[in-house]
């Protein structure tokens, strides 16, 4: 008897020791997992909408990942704290790849959420009789986000190519949502570039009317001479390099939502949204996302030839970007979303 009671106490020892052990492994291995911070260039807007619903659909987490999302203002804010080194990757606007190599500074886009801006030119109603093309911006201020940011270089592109020339019209930085409202209701604006929810809001109140619509790929083509790779996850190239394992895994899970947008309704995407999204009426949220669901990729890749028209839009106007040599190829890669796309259609 005290025979077995002894061999039982070291089994009990043995087995306490042996699941001490397994704890402090999994506590290791928790701890050794790098929190990833990601900048949104505005989490309420639908053009950046992947990047809250990959959160809200747990997929992020269902690749081990412990990531935050941290709302900016406009994307050049956003690809500057990236540029600081205060995140690992921004969700903006593809462009900034090219404007930044333009400077010497290299990201890439690994993620391609859309094929189209998902922007539209707003002209206060005030104005809607004398503003009917951007050829009549002249001599009137315009909203964009911010100064440097993608609604700048698509307003300014639509100027140009429209017969104007730079200092025709003055650009103000007004944001999104309640300070763009704001700013056409106060006549700060005659006219600016925004997304939706805030179009649908303007429109519905009878402040504001489309003058250039860009939300689909055929409007856009129409407005801009192609399709233009817009909202995108992008990362410095310095640490692609060295960290291939999480760029996978932040692939996989953001692949996953494109699919789930291509394959899933409006409202039943909505439903997965935050509720304060809706800016206090769902119906107008799904109504918008409805009509610039179109902008959005099935699967995360660049589209054929949307790099060139980015490059032709920015060299029409941009001192820094006009006149240089600027490669393509490194400004987005599509290994990570053939190597998820690869695996989600292999374990169908």
């Amino acid at each position: 008897m005290k025979y077995s009671l002894a061999v039982y106490r070291r089994s009990l020892s043995a087995a306490v020791f042996a699941g001490a052990i397994a704890a402090t492994v999994a506590f290791a291995s928790s701890a050794q997992a790098e929190k990833l911070t990601i900048i949104v260039g505005g989490m309420e807007k639908q053009i950046y909408l992947p990047a809250t619903l990959t959160e809200r659909l747990g997929y992020f987490k269902d690749e081990g990942l412990d990531v935050e999302l941290i709302n900016s203002r406009a994307g050049v804010d956003a690809e500057n704290e990236l540029l600081a080194g205060s995140a690992q990757g921004v969700v903006g606007f593809y462009d900034h790849t090219i404007d930044l190599q333009s400077k010497g500074k290299f990201i890439q886009s690994i993620v391609q959420f859309s094929q189209a801006p998902g922007e539209v030119e707003l002209v206060s109603s005030k104005y809607a009789d004398a503003l009917k093309t951007p050829a009549d911006f002249k001599g009137h201020t315009l909203g964009v986000t911010g100064l440097g940011s993608s609604t700048d270089f698509l307003t300014q592109y639509l100027a140009i190519r429209n017969g104007l020339k730079q200092g025709d019209y003055t650009l103000l930085p007004v944001g999104a949502g309640n300070t763009f409202i704001a700013a056409i209701k106060q006549d700060a604006i005659q006219a600016g570039m925004t997304t939706e929810p805030t179009i649908a809001t303007t429109l519905k109140t009878g402040d504001a009317k489309i003058l250039v619509d860009m939300r689909t790929p055929e409007k856009t083509v129409a407005a801009l001479g192609g399709l233009y790779p817009a909202a995108s996850f992008y990362v410095q190239t310095a640490w692609l390099e060295t960290h291939k394992e999480d760029a996978q895994k932040l692939t996989n899970a953001m692949v996953k939502t494109m699919r789930f947008i291509a394959s899933h309704s409006a409202e039943e995407i909505a439903d997965k949204m935050p509720k304060d999204y809706y800016v206090g009426d769902k119906d107008l949220y799904v109504k918008g996302l409805a009509e610039g669901k179109a902008q959005y990729t099935p699967d995360g890749r660049m589209p054929k030839d949307g790099p060139t028209t980015v490059l032709q839009v920015l060299s029409s106007f941009s001192k820094t970007v006009k006149g240089k040599e600027i490669d393509l190829a490194k400004t987005y890669t599509t290994e990570f979303v053939d190597k998820a796309n690869t695996t989600l259609d292999a374990a169908k």
